[in-house]
């Protein structure tokens, strides 16, 4: 079987991103990857300005051992700026972001002055040139790169682009991917359950994950156990998608047949991981698309996606780099037994006690359990070599929140 870790990158190896792009409105670019870089048009700050409110002054108006008294000639504030220049012995009374008047170095906050009247106010002494000042240009010099290619944009990426007067951006297109189930024991929602049926959850879970991501979701629905009937739904879904997600037969069981399809439609890159639960993945291409055969088992779907298929996607996207989501070392509350062979993914929750972060196992492990799933806040990672830990062991824990 081949380790997580080896698996992962023989997938990153084999994949090349989509690089076909579109323009779109700013408003819709939440979640996007950028195709090409966003240049600061302008300095930003735009101009030199203030800090903090208080007074603009001269340094060198300023004693450095006594307070000093100055004449206050104006006010300057946010887009009003003032609009003539500080001579020897005067001071402007400036907020927060307005423009420095010409001649002024250094910004004296209002707590530290006193105001004797509206024309004069004596500064104490202490004061550093240039204080309180913020350039024109430190944030992002005219021409800069203010965010790269591959940049997947959030609420801070699309604040920052539009505070440089950007209104449309370049990013790579949304990813297509074909989700759908197989076996003859799946039965659509709304449909009554025959005997030894259970309903479907693999297809939900799994939009609702890359819909996340920011792909296109094509539901194709679930396909009985007949070979015929795969080959024919699997021949569209690679016609219509970058990637298709299929969950269920990819195990040894009589009536799995999505490897066997991989092989003549395709080709099968791996199908076996040394990985509880989701051993069985299936790894390949079926004709022009890329095939991510998950397990059936709805914990083990969703193991199987978090631990390879998240970040093959990002990578698919254009996203660059593509930074994995990093476990934290926390505590076992509790002996847990393991036998040494598998990486092991665990449904747990996380809380502080005195000062230490403490993992707790949540619920039943079954690898249908999905209840256990909404249980817990995250997965509790043994490694593949361990067996048997005892409590106060140190484990990683990979909260659901930044792989979900």
């Amino acid at each position: 079987m081949l380790s997580v870790a080896d698996a992962q990158t023989a997938i990153r190896a084999a994949l090349q991103p989509v690089m076909a792009w579109e323009l779109v409105p700013l408003p819709q670019a939440l979640n996007r990857i950028l195709a090409e870089p966003i240049l600061a048009p302008f300095n930003v700050p735009a101009h030199d300005n203030a800090a903090m409110d208080g007074y603009a002054v001269r340094a060198a108006d300023l004693a450095p051992d006594r307070p000093t008294t100055l004449t206050v000639i104006g006010s300057a504030f946010a887009g009003h700026p003032f609009t003539g220049a500080l001579t020897a012995g005067t001071a402007v009374r400036i907020m927060t972001g307005a423009e420095i008047p010409n001649g002024a170095d250094t910004i004296v906050p209002q707590e530290l002055c006193t105001v004797h009247d509206s024309a004069t106010v004596t500064i104490p002494p202490g004061q550093k040139a240039g204080q309180h000042l913020r350039r024109a240009g430190e944030d992002l010099a005219a021409g800069s790169v203010a965010l790269p290619v591959g940049r997947r944009l959030g609420v801070a990426e699309l604040g920052l682009i539009g505070s440089l007067g950007i209104g449309s951006v370049r990013v790579y297109r949304r990813l297509r991917c074909v989700v759908l189930s197989t076996g003859d024991e799946i039965a659509t929602i709304g449909e009554p359950l025959a005997p030894g049926q259970i309903y479907d959850s693999n297809r939900h879970t799994l939009t609702a994950a890359l819909t996340r991501l920011g792909c296109d979701v094509l539901d194709f629905g679930i396909v009985r156990d007949d070979p015929q009937q795969l080959r024919v739904r699997f021949t569209d879904a690679a016609e219509n998608a970058d990637v298709v997600l299929t969950s269920g037969g990819v195990s040894v069981g009589e009536a799995d047949f999505i490897r066997q399809l991989m092989s003549e439609l395709g080709a099968v890159h791996f199908w076996q991981l040394a990985i509880k639960p989701g051993r069985p993945l299936a790894f390949g291409r079926i004709k022009n698309a890329w095939l991510f055969g998950l397990p059936g088992n709805p914990v083990a779907s969703l193991v199987a996606f978090a631990a390879f298929a998240r970040d093959a996607l990002r990578y698919l996207q254009g996203e660059d780099p593509v930074t994995p989501a990093e476990p934290i070392p926390v505590t076992l509350a509790h002996p847990i037994r393991k036998k040494p062979g598998r990486q092991e993914y665990l449904r747990g929750t996380l809380a502080r006690e005195n000062g230490t972060l403490v993992a707790r196992v949540a619920g039943a492990q079954g690898s249908g359990i999905l209840s256990s799933m909404t249980r817990a806040s995250g997965f509790i990672i043994l490694p593949e070599e361990a067996g048997d830990l005892p409590e106060g062991a140190t484990v990683a824990f990979l909260p659901f929140a930044v792989v979900f």
